[in-house]
Parts: structure tokens; C-alpha cells; sequence
């Protein structure tokens, strides 16, 4: 069954073959000394997590081996499966059940476990009963986990494989980057992200603060390494450097690739310095290793490759009409001929890309069929193992029984409270061509129910948008596909795109409970241009219509937020009554995540308003319920706003450096990228126009010899320039995005660093800056770029041209808790006179 091809690897001159029986174990330890002391060292001193990455057969999994070896204590390992069934914590929960034995007391909160691991009942305190909050449920499990590993530390806790872990895993080694445990040492291997894509544990793991994650990356071997292996596997004194450089360019130093090849030329024999000598690519070397077997053991082995790693002969046999002694021995001749080899607790593969090797010698059409056969037999298995089946059908090119499978795995998953796996399957079947248009509506209205904040945005976005293209989506998927689309679109930092998809989805949500929350959204002022304040008002009235009607807390609760955050950006005292009694009340008590988002939404509002000592005080607030809850996903926004505030109180001292490094980790939450950009750009600026103050201040010439000195300066015009074109890049992004605050913010900024040296330019910065905050209609947000008119009219002689715009100011703040607006106003009226 497997197809052969031509074998293109011969050998040259006398046969000196090495024994391949001292071959089957690994080959020698190189190339990775530096990288092996960093693990120890790392190790030797828990609490600590380390991310271990690398391209396939890079050797992450023989270099942890190399570390657990000598390292004493106790070691919790856990493997994850290509096609993981949805279970949540599955990897996690194996590793805990290898040390099952060794539990002592247990924190309470460790019962929530109890369902997940019923054989555990007799050591595992009582479950407790269920939350009615799926996100406070998901946070006990979390904690529960992270209790258990403490009864088990100290310890070394080694995952691999993790880019294929599920979501919630993801999560769990997310909170414990935050929230170590005493005494754990956690180790990761996975697979690099390739450029354009990501997986839930560099997602995860992209959220988290960059001191909470030691990350390893493993490259190829260099030429030296690549010869040792060679000289112990080759038994050569000095390979010539031509072996070496062919073994390089023909293996690209994957160690993997290499030891395989090596293994080979031992093995075969010949002269391992002929030019034809050296395999090409791996696939001439399993060619090497297939070609003595018979057709029987390689129609076995095909059809292992399509089963996965590990080789089953309970499923094999039915697959293929054998009987498992005839398995068996199949499977033994492979193990001989060195394509697969013993784990300790059963044959496999030696690796993923030998497995894919072998599978891709199988012709398409026996690979379907294999793959329909294997689906059949475990069609038979109870449980029915709905995520394999459906990666078996799908392969098989059985589009009705892979959206079958596919969404009763979606379903499994919501169950168990795995939102964003549910959602994962559920985006896969919308690929399939023939689906008929009632099962992709249904499948459709459950994506759109799903959590999608778990799945790779750049993927999940193209399809949820050709979804909504297709005018036949009935009007209730059309309003939870289009609500996901807008959040993932903000959330992407695409402000105005994602308002308007939101905008659009409204009028299908039917329900009051899911069409408030929505509203609620679309009430908030500081996002976007192109909307008015009244607007914001009159949705946020919808949202209060909506909630009423819905009976829902959760909805209620989120209208109210919403409002409390409209009032404060208006400047309306009665926000400020609406916060305290909603900090005070058990509602939101009991919703420590919305609690948390909303004092850091609060405490941007306030400092939009000019409180900044109210604004460090929600900040605060923030910040702990974060790392109460471990909500990692809003790290990022509590940096963000620390930065801002910061910025705001004139604490400039290494704050261009954090900065550069929360946008370097973008990626942990794109909305907050123009933001921080806008933040450094506005500091750049603030830093050269201290730089020239302090110049002008320092020099012996007149003011105007002083500016003449600092734009001839090298060290001057640099500085001045680099912020202005960073705030002109920003200006240009936030325009593209329909970003409102970054807008304001960077043409203020850059109005304010030109209005000494170029004042006619600083103030069309200023005028654009006051005719896109005229169009929201909240005039305090202007206050700085009306202060840069006043100053360059006054500075010109003509204070006139100002007035306008300053009564306009003054007239928009009138009667509004604006405090740095208003002392803006009175230097504005220094200079303009009413």
C-alpha cells in the first residue's frame, strides 16, 4: 500500500557497516549545553514557567529528557494528542493522575476537580456546588488545579506538545505564569508559531506579562555539532569537512533529520564519504528503511501513520481484516528496520515527521480509505470519540459524517464549559462546501453562541465575515455572528469597523439579554469617530430599554457599567454616585472579572475627564481584582492605563523604554497597540520639548538664538523629528482605524511640539484635532489643541483668530466636571480675552 518510489540513496566504495542493534537507542547529547544549563539553572530555583520552542524534530522533547534525568524531586508529565478529545485541562489532568498516590490534604476548592476525575473521589475534597457564572466556574477550576499542584510540589511539571493543547490548558498555565505555585517548576515544549498564524498557548502565554514566561528557543545545529555526531555515529576520528557540509545542507541541522540520516549511512554500510552517499531529504532515508519490508508490513504500517502516533493493533486488525498476531508482527519488523521504536509502553513512531512521511508514501485514494475505515471501527467505541472521528472523516473527504462528528464534539466541549474549543470545531465545518443551508444556520447560531476569544482571530474573522455576506443567514445568526465579528474586530484594533459591524447587528438580536450588552457597547464615546455624543446617549437609553426587558442581572449590569463609563467621559458628576454604589453592590462584587474591567474603563474615563487622582484609584482597584481573578486577557489594559496615568502626572523617567516593550508584546491585546503607540509618541515629544526648554534655558543667547541652537543641534532636530514622525504615524493609523482617542491625542501633541518653530502647521494639527472631537461632541477632549491655537494666535499677534474656537471650549465645558479643561481654558483666556 504504500508507494515505494525511486530510491535515489546509494552507497560507495567497501561496506564497513556498524551493528544497527547499537543504534536503536538515541545518539550522542550535542549542541545544546548552553540551552541545557539555562533549563537547570531555571529548575533549581521554582517557582518558574518556561516555554521550550521550536520547529519540528528541533529536539525539545530529547532535551527535557536530558534535564529530567538528573534532576531529582518529583516529576508530573503530560503529553497532548494531535487530536485531543474535548476535555477540557485533559493534559493537566493526566499528569495530576500519575501522582494520584502521593496527595496529602487538599484545599476545599480542590472538590471542583471531583468531576473531572471521579476515580480520584476517594482523595479529593467534596465538589462544591456549581456557579451560576460559566466565568467564575472556569476560575474555581483554575484555582482547583493550582491547589492540587501545590500539595503536589515541590515538583517539575513537564507538558509537551503544547501546540496542540486546548484552550482551557491554555488558561490554566496562563494564571500560573501570574500566580506561580511555590515549589513547581513548570516546563513547556511546543512547536515555534508560524508567521501568520498562532495557537491558544502562544496566545495565552502572548497575554501574560514578559517576565512571567521564560522562553527557550531551540535552532538548528551548527556545523561543529553536526561533526561530532557525525565522527560518534560514523566511528570517524575527523569527518572531512565536505561530509559535514553535506550533511548540512541536507538535513538544514534539524537534529532529528540528522540522527536519522546518520543512523542510515551506519546502518547501510558503505563508503560514507561518497558524494552520492548522503541521503537528500528524510523521506530517501525511511525509503531506505521501508524498502527491505515486505508489502504486508508496509500496508500495516501505512495505515499506523494514518491511526496516529500509536500504533493500536485493537483498532488496526478491523481496519485492515487481520488478526492482531499478523499486527503484531508487522509492527515488530518496522521496530527492526528502525521506523518505529519502543516508548516503554508500546511501539510508535520515533517522531511526528517520520509518522508524516510515511503517511504522505500512501497514495490519496488508500489514505481515504484507511482514513473511512478507521472512522468505522471507532464508530464502534463507547464513548464515541467524536474529535477523532471527525479528523478520520474529514480526511476521508466524508463531508456529512465530519460535520456530524465535528458538532457533536462543539457540543461536548460547551458542555464541559470549553466555549472556545466548541467554537474551534464549529469553525472548521464551515468549510464544507455541500452543507446544506438549515444545518449551516444551526451550526452558525452555535458558532455565534460560542466564546470566540479563544480561537486565532486572523482566522475566525475572514470566515465570519463571508458568513454574513451570504444574504440567506436568517436574522438571528445574522445578529450573533455579527456582534462576534465586531468584538473580534476591536479587539483586532479595528475601532471603527468593528462599531459599525456591531451597529449592523443590533436589529437582528432578538433577545432583550443579548441585545443590551450590545447597546452597551456602541454607548461608549472614547473609541470612535464619526459618532456624537448624543448618539452614544441614545443608545445607551436602548441599552437601559433592553435590560429592563430582560429580566437578566448580567444585562442590567453591563447598561449600568456602560452608563457610569458615558457620564464620566462627559464629564457629569453623577457618574461618580453610579460608581460607588455599583463598586459597592454584591452584583458586581459577585462578577469579579466585569468588576475589574470595569474600575480600568472607569479609570480611563477619569482620566479622560482630568481626575487623575480618581483615575490611580480605579486603576488600583483594577489591577488587584485582576490578579485576584487571573485574568490575564487584561494584563495588558492595566499597563496600558498605568502607562497613560503615568504620562499624565509628568513621571517621564523610563517610561518611553515600558512603553516600547507593552508595544513589542502587542500581540496580547491588539486594542490596546494605537493606544500605546500614541502614548509613546505623545512622550517622545514631551521629552524633546523639555530637551529644547532645557537648552534654551541653559544658553547664554536670546530665546531665539536658543531654538536656532537646538534645531542646528544633531542631537535636537533628531529627537524632534523622531516624535514628530512617530505621532504622524500614528495620526495616519488612527485616521485609517476611525480611533478617536489616539487621534486627539497625537494631532494635539504634534500641534504642541510644532506651535514654537511652525506655528502655521500647528495649528491645522489643532483645528483638525478640535473639528473630530466637534463631531463627538464632548469639547473637553479638545482643551489641549484649543490651548496650541490661543498660544500660536497670541504668539502672532493676532489673538482674535483664537476666540472662536476658546468661547467654543468654553461653552462645550460649561457646567461639566472637567477640572484640566477648564485650568486649559483659563490660560486660554490669559491670551484671548473674552
Amino acid at each position: 500500500m504504500i508507494d515505494g518510489g525511486e530510491d535515489k540513496t546509494r552507497g560507495g566504495g567497501s561496506p564497513t557497516p556498524v551493528r544497527p542493534e547499537r543504534l536503536r537507542g538515541p545518539v550522542e547529547f550535542v549542541g545544546r549545553a548552553a540551552e541545557l544549563a539555562q533549563l537547570r539553572r531555571l529548575v533549581a530555583t521554582p517557582p518558574c514557567l518556561i516555554l521550550l520552542e521550536g520547529e519540528p524534530g528541533i529536539g525539545k522533547s530529547r532535551l527535557v529528557a536530558e534535564l529530567l534525568a538528573e534532576l531529582p524531586g518529583r516529576h508530573l508529565i503530560g503529553e497532548c494528542d494531535d487530536v485531543p478529545e474535548p476535555f477540557p485541562l485533559g493534559v493537566l489532568l493526566d499528569a495530576i493522575r500519575g501522582a494520584a498516590d502521593r496527595l496529602g490534604p487538599l484545599n476545599p476548592v480542590a472538590g471542583a476537580l471531583a468531576p473531572l476525575l471521579p476515580e480520584l473521589a476517594d482523595v479529593l475534597p467534596d465538589a462544591p456546588p456549581p456557579l451560576t457564572d460559566p466565568a467564575a466556574e472556569r476560575h474555581r477550576l483554575l484555582r482547583a488545579v493550582a491547589a492540587v499542584l501545590a500539595a503536589l510540589s515541590p515538583a517539575t511539571l513537564l507538558l509537551e506538545d503544547l501546540h496542540w493543547a486546548d484552550p482551557a490548558t491554555c488558561e490554566l498555565l496562563a494564571y500560573l505564569s501570574t500566580h506561580p505555585v511555590e515549589g513547581l517548576a513548570v516546563v513547556l515544549t511546543a512547536r515555534t508559531a508560524t508567521p501568520g498564524s498562532s495557537t491558544p498557548i502562544h496566545d495565552a502565554l502572548a497575554r501574560t506579562p514578559p517576565w512571567s514566561v521564560t522562553r527557550v528557543a531551540l535552532s538548528p545545529l551548527d556545523a561543529d555539532d553536526v561533526r561530532r555526531l557525525a565522527a560518534r555515529t560514523l566511528r570517524l576520528d575527523d569527518p572531512p569537512q565536505q561530509l559535514t557540509a553535506t550533511l548540512l545542507d541536507r538535513t538544514a541541522g534539524i537534529p532529528f533529520v540528522v540522527e536519522e540520516v546518520l543512523r542510515t549511512l551506519a546502518e547501510r554500510g558503505g563508503d560514507p564519504l561518497a558524494d552520492d552517499s548522503v541521503p537528500f531529504v528524510l523521506r530517501d532515508v525511511l525509503l531506505w528503511r521501508l524498502r527491505p519490508l515486505d508489502e504486508a508490513t508496509r500496508e500495516v504500517l501505512g495505515a499506523a501513520a494514518v491511526l496516529g502516533m500509536t500504533p493500536d493493533q485493537r483498532i488496526l486488525a478491523p481496519v485492515l481484516g487481520l488478526d492482531r498476531v499478523a499486527i503484531g508482527a508487522a509492527l515488530t519488523a518496522a521496530h527492526r528496520a528502525g521506523l518505529l521504536h519502543d516508548a516503554g509502553d508500546g511501539l510508535r513512531f520515533r517522531h511526528d515527521l517520520a509518522r508524516q512521511v510515511v503517511y504522505d508514501l500512501v497514495p490519496r485514494e488508500s489514505r481515504e480509505w484507511l482514513h473511512l475505515r478507521v472512522a468505522r471501527v471507532l464508530e464502534q467505541e463507547l464513548p464515541r470519540p467524536v474529535a477523532q472521528l471527525a479528523h478520520h472523516y474529514r480526511r476521508a473527504g466524508s463531508g456529512a459524517d465530519f460535520v456530524r462528528n465535528a458538532e457533536a464534539a462543539a457540543d461536548l466541549a460547551t458542555e464541559r464549559g470549553d466555549d472556545a474549543t466548541a467554537a474551534s470545531f464549529l469553525l472548521q465545518t464551515m468549510d464544507v462546501a455541500e452543507l446544506p443551508r438549515p444545518v449551516r444556520v444551526r451550526l452558525a447560531a452555535k458558532l455565534g453562541r460560542s466564546a470566540i476569544d479563544g480561537l486565532s482571530q486572523a482566522e475566525a474573522i475572514p470566515v465570519l465575515e463571508r458568513l454574513l455576506a451570504d444574504r440567506r443567514l436568517p436574522p438571528g445568526a445574522r445578529g450573533e455572528l455579527g456582534l462576534v465579528l465586531g468584538r473580534m474586530l476591536r479587539q483586532q484594533g479595528e475601532a471603527l469597523r468593528g462599531y459599525t459591524e456591531i451597529e449592523r447587528a443590533v436589529p437582528y438580536l432578538r433577545a432583550p439579554r443579548r441585545k443590551a450588552p450590545a447597546l452597551a457597547v456602541l454607548a461608549a464615546p472614547d473609541t470612535v469617530v464619526g459618532r456624537h455624543v448624543d448618539d452614544h446617549l441614545a443608545r445607551c437609553a436602548e441599552a437601559e430599554t433592553a435590560a429592563a426587558a430582560s429580566g437578566d442581572p448580567a444585562a442590567h449590569l453591563a447598561v449600568r457599567i456602560a452608563r457610569a463609563s458615558l457620564l464620566l467621559e462627559l464629564g457629569d458628576p453623577a457618574a461618580w454616585a453610579i460608581i460607588s454604589e455599583l463598586r459597592a453592590s454584591a452584583e458586581l462584587a459577585d462578577r469579579p472579572r466585569e468588576h475589574a474591567r470595569a474600575c480600568l474603563n472607569w479609570a480611563q474615563g477619569a482620566l479622560h475627564a482630568g481626575h487623575p487622582e480618581q483615575a490611580e484609584a480605579l486603576l488600583a482597584a483594577g489591577r488587584a481584582l485582576v490578579d485576584e481573578t487571573g485574568y490575564e486577557r487584561l494584563t495588558s489594559l492595566v499597563e496600558a492605563t498605568e502607562l497613560s496615568l503615568d504620562r499624565a502626572a509628568g513621571r517621564l523617567d523610563g517610561l518611553a523604554e515600558r512603553l516600547r516593550r507593552l508595544i513589542a508584546s502587542s500581540e496580547r491585546m491588539p486594542v490596546t497597540l494605537l493606544d500605546a503607540r500614541a502614548e509613546l509618541a505623545t512622550v517622545l515629544a514631551l521629552t524633546a520639548a523639555a530637551e529644547r526648554a532645557g537648552r534654551e534655558y541653559a544658553s547664554p543667547v536670546s530665546r531665539t538664538e536658543g531654538c536656532a541652537v537646538l534645531g542646528g543641534g544633531n542631537r535636537g532636530r533628531n529627537e524632534v523629528e523622531s516624535a514628530k514622525r512617530a505621532l504622524r504615524e500614528v495620526v495616519a493609523d488612527a485616521r485609517r482605524v476611525g480611533a478617536i482617542w489616539p487621534l486627539v491625542q497625537a494631532l494635539s501633541a504634534l500641534a504642541r511640539l510644532t506651535v514654537a518653530g511652525r506655528p502655521d502647521e500647528a495649528v491645522r494639527h489643532a483645528a483638525e484635532a478640535l473639528s473630530v472631537v466637534r463631531g463627538k461632541g464632548i469639547l473637553a477632549w479638545a482643551a489641549d489643541a484649543v490651548l496650541v491655537l490661543a498660544e500660536a494666535a497670541a504668539a502672532q499677534g493676532e489673538p482674535a483668530r483664537a476666540a472662536a474656537a476658546v468661547a467654543e471650549l468654553e461653552a462645550g465645558i460649561a457646567g461639566r466636571d472637567t477640572p484640566l479643561a477648564r485650568a486649559a481654558l483659563r490660560q486660554c483666556r490669559d491670551l484671548v480675552p473674552a
